[in-house]
């Protein structure tokens, strides 16, 4: 997939340029799986506090009715994603490594009993307030990756204000094409969520930034939103990693530097996932809480690629073999993407509403595990968006002086992998990173328990 040629389009400085494997499934619309058997809905699948179950044992739960909240602020409900029994409140096997408590929950029947939202009889001329509100209880997150509660991004502090909202719709990992399929094939009740979000923010100001490999995408929001008479910007981005991070979108698409440590409500923004705009306009007008979402099965290990609409909770194992299962030959598997995504050791994991999608490589894609010493080469400090040092960064954090990391900027990094990325020496610069900042958060906490 190429930029078109006719197409403005701005850009960061900096990134690299991973090569693109899009063409295995861009061109697959996306298919809806049957229910699946047995789903298992984790606590905690969004950034802020975990969430208590409201079922038990033996209880008999609605597609759609909430099984899990908390009264934490930033925060997330969770609900039923099929009709059933729950099995079991207990730990199981998660994306993100180690057990944690989940709902498990086996499904009764062949057919979907629904529990849904209350929805306003008109939402343009309903409160903010309230449709804040019925964006909470409806368990939205940010369906790109972050998860981050998208109640509390529409709910800015006053002191805040948002005068910009932009649609991402660059889905720069080199393998995903979920919200690629979302915007051709949803166009319409996508441009309405943004609508309802921006009416929620306040805002006339609307920007849908696509990257330009993604043309046809350009092309149908801008005649839908010529139809709708909708006062938006398809805004044609560069094609380059990571385009679609917060950070990098905003400075793209508005020319504003989001600070050190800072938030994009910072210089007046609120950025939103094609796929959480679409959650948006299922749960203001459709009733339907976040229950399924769209993700993307690929990889050159994986028999027959493709988009799939998939319930939260069910097993990759499900999702795999929907896709003809796995090449003898496979060697690695993400969740996400290879960039950002992290690798999975077990297949009865569960689908999380952070899932965009599970690539499945097989041994001749991937770079030698073999890493040597740095050359000073200073390849990652060119790449890095943030304008870090990556290699700095990684030896401070593998020496275990976390004090020093901070200084350097350590809690800056967005993990996109880019150092990882170019390093000749093949040093895993964004796992030390991380590594790093786990060690500097429990220092600094010991330190407060300590004062």
């Amino acid at each position: 997939m190429s930029e078109s040629p006719h197409l403005q389009i701005s850009s960061f400085r900096r990134g690299v340029h991973p090569d693109e494997y899009k063409n295995l499934t861009c061109h697959l619309s996306a298919r809806e799986l049957p229910l699946p058997d047995e789903v298992f809905i984790a606590l905690h699948q969004h950034i802020g506090a975990p969430c208590e179950a409201l079922v038990a044992k033996g209880d008999q739960v609605k597609t759609g009715q909430k099984i899990a909240d908390s009264p934490a602020h930033v925060t997330s409900p969770i609900h039923a994603s099929i009709t059933g029994t729950v099995v079991a409140v207990a730990d199981f096997p998660h994306p993100l490594g180690g057990k944690v408590p989940m709902i498990h929950i086996k499904r009764d029947g062949e057919e979907d009993e629904w529990e849904g939202l209350s929805t306003p009889d008109n939402w343009e001329t309903s409160s903010k307030e309230d449709l804040a509100k019925l964006v909470r209880e409806a368990g939205i997150v940010g369906l790109g990756g972050a998860a981050f509660p998208t109640h509390v991004k529409l709910t800015p502090p006053s002191n805040k204000p948002i005068d910009h909202f932009i649609l991402n719709g660059c889905e720069c990992e080199p393998f995903l094409t979920c919200d690629h399929r979302n915007m051709l094939e949803q166009t319409d009740h996508i441009l309405m969520g943004m609508a309802i979000t921006m009416r929620i923010l306040g805002v006339e100001q609307g920007i849908v930034g696509i990257e330009a490999n993604k043309a046809d995408a350009i092309a149908a929001m801008e005649a839908r939103v010529k139809a709708l008479h909708l006062n938006f910007k398809v805004q044609p981005l560069k094609v380059k990693y990571p385009q679609g991070a917060e950070k990098m979108l905003i400075d793209a698409a508005l020319g504003r530097k989001v600070p050190a440590g800072g938030l994009p409500m910072d210089v007046g923004v609120v950025v939103n996932n094609i796929a959480t705009a679409l959650a948006v306009y299922e749960a203001v007008v459709e009733g339907k809480p976040l229950i399924q979402r769209m993700l993307t099965v690929t990889g050159d290990a994986i028999q027959k690629p493709g988009n799939l609409i998939v319930r939260i909770g069910t097993p990759f194992q499900v999702c795999v073999d929907a896709c003809g299962g796995l090449k003898e030959a496979t060697s690695q598997v993400f969740m996400g993407g290879p960039m950002m995504g992290l690798v999975q050791y077990d297949f009865q994991v569960p689908t999380l509403k952070a899932t965009s999608g599970i690539v499945c490589m097989e041994s001749s894609q991937l770079t030698s595990m073999r890493h040597y010493p740095c050359i000073q080469c200073g390849a990652c400090v060119s790449v890095c968006p943030m304008n870090l040092v990556p290699t700095r960064l990684s030896r401070l954090a593998e020496t275990g002086k976390y004090a020093d990391c901070k200084e350097w900027g350590l809690f800056n990094c967005i993990e996109c992998g880019s150092c990882a990325f170019v390093c000749p020496s093949g040093i895993p610069l964004v796992q030390w990173i991380r590594v790093g900042k786990v060690k500097a958060t429990e220092q600094q906490k010991k330190l407060k328990a300590q004062a």
